[in-house]
């Protein structure tokens, strides 16, 4: 007999950075094969095949999966039902626990009802507008609406939407795994406007982020520049490596070339994260190839002896001198 639908919303920080993201992807596939990515900041977990195995109700299970996060730096919130929608709609209303479970429908219908209609997922601002000027202020007045009639108000989406607010949502949780990547990130306490420390840092990240998939035996195809900016936005680019590689050299070039390509002109910058993408085993990747450059082919010679000196006295030991900086 397959088990009921239980399902956890997994809500992050939207700040997230994507070392922490896979982290905690990891972490719940510890609890349930069913894990789905939602990125940058979300993950689905159907629960409901894996209670027997943990011993535990979903809100202990969630409680759990909450408490490990933590102990891992990650902050989350986790909201759980039989529904991907109301499981989403719970996660951003967890209260001072960080988790809520909704057991049975009498537990569904007093959560949604009182809701505001904005809350409900799926309608964003626009529609919101539009349902009130009806007099659809709530969920619950939505899901009380025949189904005929929310049709006639907002067209094909109205027959969805009310299904969710009866807390009806027939979309599983699919199984999947993010593309292999690597990434290093750094904050600022403060607005950055210095470019010539913008500068040092991206250089120091790089420097890391190549040291880090070399330790792996791995190799990089394109590379991610994502900056966070003062009010909160992020700018992101990516640009793919002529070759596959994991030396710092190659790695460098690229991450340069987004950088110039952005220009960005008295920016005030709060953080970088810079993501190695699509990675594969060195030892089966042209980056395993030698040089015909006899200058290129000593320095990465040389990368390999650098990374024992950082793996023994720690990475920061051994940095190129343009990464060294005062402030920041």
């Amino acid at each position: 007999m397959t088990p009921p639908p239980v399902i956890m919303h997994v809500r992050c920080r939207p700040d997230i950075d994507p070392e922490s993201y896979r982290r905690l992807l990891d972490l719940l596939g510890d609890l349930s094969p069913i894990v789905q990515p939602i990125p940058p900041a979300a993950v689905l977990v159907q629960i409901g095949g894996v209670l027997r195995l943990h011993r535990a109700d979903p809100g202990t299970l969630a409680q759990r999966a909450r408490v490990r996060a933590l102990l891992h730096g990650t902050d989350i919130r986790i909201g759980v039902a039989d529904t991907w929608a109301t499981a989403a709609t719970a996660s951003a209303r967890t209260g001072p626990s960080g988790v809520l479970w909704l057991p049975d429908h009498p537990a569904v219908h007093d959560f949604l009802a009182p809701l505001d209609i904005e809350t409900l997922y799926g309608v964003g601002p626009a529609l919101a507008t539009t349902l009130r000027r009806y007099g659809l202020h709530t969920i619950g007045a939505l899901a009380a609406q025949p189904e005929d009639v929310v049709a006639r108000l907002i067209g094909k989406q109205g027959r969805v939407l009310r299904q969710r607010a009866r807390n009806i949502d027939p979309r599983t949780v699919a199984p999947r795994r993010l593309p292999e990547a690597g990434s290093v990130s750094h904050s600022f306490e403060r607005d950055m406007l210095d470019p010539v420390l913008l500068r040092a840092v991206l250089l120091d990240l790089v420097a890391t982020l190549a040291e880090r998939i070399r330790g792996r035996d791995q190799i990089a195809r394109a590379l991610t520049l994502s900056v966070r900016l003062a009010d909160g936005s992020r700018v992101e680019r990516t640009r793919r490596l002529p070759a596959p590689s994991a030396h710092t050299d190659d790695l460098r070039t690229a991450l340069w070339q987004i950088w110039d390509a952005l220009a960005f002109q008295r920016a005030r910058v709060r953080g970088f994260t810079l993501t190695a993408e699509d990675l594969a085993p060195a030892a089966t990747g042209p980056g395993t190839q030698l040089s015909m450059d006899p200058a290129r082919e000593a320095r990465h010679q040389v990368e390999l002896v650098l990374d024992k000196i950082n793996q023994k006295w720690g990475h920061t030991l051994v940095r190129p001198a343009g990464a060294y900086r005062k402030a920041g």
